[in-house]
């Protein structure tokens, strides 16, 4: 199941009174404009008096000039920042989790290979994270389902299972697909693809997210290499 990926029509970044009903408040101006919000965050708190936080927010289906005209007629309101969606910027994600050995020789492959798309207008980053231990690798699955842009997440360890290969399940239920290295453990029955060379896999990561590339992983889905 492919996870719908939103199309941030606006991003801004503004000041606002740090208060309790600061959030309804702009979800509100939001939902005036017809918009929906896609991300927000905090970006830091403002001393002063009164306080202020700066938050960050993308919103789908509302243009620049409506939301910020919204938003500037919220008193708790401040400065108003046009700024640009993280989707435009750094595009899609592969996120790399595992032992570090073998997650930069991931990274190698995934990095080499995004270029060679970037360079054809495509925007790919690529993420990584040295893990040890099936609690913390676990959460780190886990966790990918509510990073912002992530397309799909690589193993890559010697050995893993157990809650790593439920955790795996879970994420894939929510349309990321996985891709591991060849490796001892449970792992390798809960995921899309097997490939034994870590490069190799990092390349083949990113060639299935690539809107330039002709690789398809749903036909790749449940082999090895």
């Amino acid at each position: 199941m492919a996870r719908r990926q939103a199309a941030a029509t606006a991003a801004i970044r503004f000041d606002i009174v740090d208060g309790p009903s600061a959030t309804a408040a702009v979800a509100g101006a939001v939902e005036q404009v017809g918009g929906r919000i896609r991300t927000l965050s905090t970006v830091r708190p403002i001393e002063g008096d009164p306080p202020l936080v700066e938050i960050e927010m993308e919103v789908e289906g509302a243009t620049e000039d409506a939301l910020v005209e919204a938003l500037d007629a919220l008193d708790d309101v401040r400065t108003i920042h046009r700024t640009r969606a993280l989707g435009t910027v750094f595009g899609k994600r592969i996120i790399v989790v595992g032992g570090g050995a073998q997650v930069a020789q991931v990274a190698l492959g995934a990095v080499s290979e995004a270029d060679r798309h970037n360079l054809r207008g495509e925007r790919i980053s690529v993420d990584t994270i040295p893990l040890v231990g099936e609690a913390d690798i676990a959460a780190a699955v886990r966790a990918v389902a509510d990073l912002p842009r992530a397309r799909l997440l690589v193993l890559a360890g010697s050995i893993m299972g157990g809650d790593i290969s439920a955790a795996a399940d879970e994420l894939r239920a929510v349309g990321i697909p996985i891709i591991a290295l060849n490796m001892v453990g449970s792992i390798t029955e809960h995921v899309d693809l097997v490939v034994s060379d870590p490069v190799q896999a990092g390349t083949m990561a990113v060639m299935a997210v690539a809107e330039t590339a002709t690789f398809d992983l749903d036909r790749q889905r449940g082999r090895r290499y």
